[in-house]
């Protein structure tokens, strides 16, 4: 089953985004993956600084600004995801095409209001 969410620019900073969205999936019962820029652990998942290839990640969400997203972009692509959420900040036109080319959706939203409006 294809329910995973992959987290790029994990982080275990409680003032940034990306952990604030790792918390808020897990409390809607979403099971996460998480890519940093420091290995660490998060809410008792692993951060890792590699690229594993995952095979069952539904969506991807950037915590990563356009500019740091260019050495992702063929992981991103094998992974195969459903969508890509660019959170505010991480807007990436070049790459929304790209992924849309491969059928991936392509979305400018905010994961933690999705998840607040139950539009996940």
């Amino acid at each position: 089953m294809r329910n995973k969410t992959l987290i790029i620019g994990a982080s275990i900073n409680p003032e940034r985004y990306s952990y604030k969205a790792a918390e808020k999936l897990l409390a809607h019962k979403h099971e996460i993956y998480l890519i940093g820029n420091r290995a660490g652990v998060l809410f008792g998942n692993e951060i890792t600084k590699n690229h594993p290839a995952y095979t069952d990640v539904d969506t991807v969400t950037m915590y990563v600004s356009a500019k740091n997203q260019t050495g992702y972009y063929d992981y991103i692509l094998s992974l195969k995801p459903r969508r890509v959420i660019f959170n505010p900040g991480t807007e990436n036109k070049e790459f929304a095409k790209q992924l849309e080319e491969q059928g991936i959706i392509a979305e400018e939203a905010c994961t933690l209001v999705l998840l607040s409006t139950n539009s996940y």
